[in-house]
């Protein structure tokens, strides 16, 4: 990722997510001007700036974009405390909230309340980021400028694809699928493993079966221009193995019914979560 100039970028939380966020622009040939504010993240080197608490940001600081990746319930105190320290260096910047729960009429609310209604930019990666192997469902108020727009856009980039959705309720399907999706593949991988260990193979050669197999074929999906329903049809002889498990595993009553279910499921609680 190159960004498009030297932004000023105030990154609030650096746990598993913000840390992903941090290294994928810090890898960056041109990697941005960089605080961040995290009570148990430390610096190394010269590359960024870490502070405890906002409180001490620096006088000089002002954010082009202001990255907030902590907990959804300590978003509110968060907002506050960024007023509190930043003033009126405050209303120059963006919001980019990588938080589920947290609707940008909600963050735009906690912003005014601090004394700066800010743009509001919303994303959803998913954990794979942590390896630059995410993709974030991404959504930007009419507020955001072009320009806001184009370089949260590239922040995300860092980390993995972004996918731009033109209404903010998308990302309730956004979190369903891709947010939560890692976990659906973990179980899948979980499982085979346990079914291969219930015919004998051993957990390690179990193991480098079913992981290789969800790599091999995620990469297929990524490299290939086809449809998934023509790749697993082209791996279904008639009559084979393949098809003997697909008859069980696509039975009304199984996947096809369940994935439903359950991207519903969590479609409807990301839903309780924005309130």
């Amino acid at each position: 990722m190159t960004l498009p100039s030297t932004p000023s970028i105030l990154l609030v939380g650096c746990g598993k997510l913000g840390g992903a966020l941090l290294d994928g622009w810090l890898a960056s040939p041109t990697p941005p001007h960089i605080i961040v504010v995290d009570r148990h993240r430390s610096s190394s080197d010269d590359t960024f700036s870490v502070v405890r608490a906002a409180s001490d940001i620096p006088s000089t600081f002002t954010p082009d974009i202001i990255v907030l990746a902590v907990k959804p319930a300590t978003a509110e105190d968060a907002i506050s405390a960024l007023g509190e320290s930043l003033g009126s260096r405050m209303k120059k910047a963006a919001l980019l909230s990588v938080m589920a729960g947290r609707t940008c009429a909600a963050l735009s609310d906690a912003t005014s309340k601090s004394g700066a209604t800010l743009p509001i930019l919303r994303a959803m990666p998913n954990t794979p980021s942590a390896i630059g192997a995410g993709i974030s469902g991404f959504y930007a108020s009419p507020q955001a400028t072009e320009e806001q727009t184009s370089l949260c856009h590239e922040l995300l980039f860092a980390v993995g694809d972004v996918v731009r959705v033109d209404s903010e309720e998308d990302l309730l399907a956004v979190t369903a699928v891709s947010g939560s999706g890692p976990a659906y593949v973990f179980l899948l991988a979980e499982l085979l493993e346990k079914a291969g260990e219930a015919h004998g193979l051993s957990q390690t050669t179990a193991r480098r079966l079913a992981r290789g197999t969800i790599y091999g074929a995620g990469r297929m999906l990524d490299d290939m221009p086809d449809d998934a329903a023509d790749l697993r049809k082209a791996v279904t002889s008639p009559n084979g193995t393949t098809a003997a498990a697909l008859n069980v595993l696509m039975a009304p009553d199984a996947w096809p019914s369940n994935i439903s279910k359950a991207i519903d499921a969590a479609t409807k609680r990301a839903d309780e979560l924005a309130g």
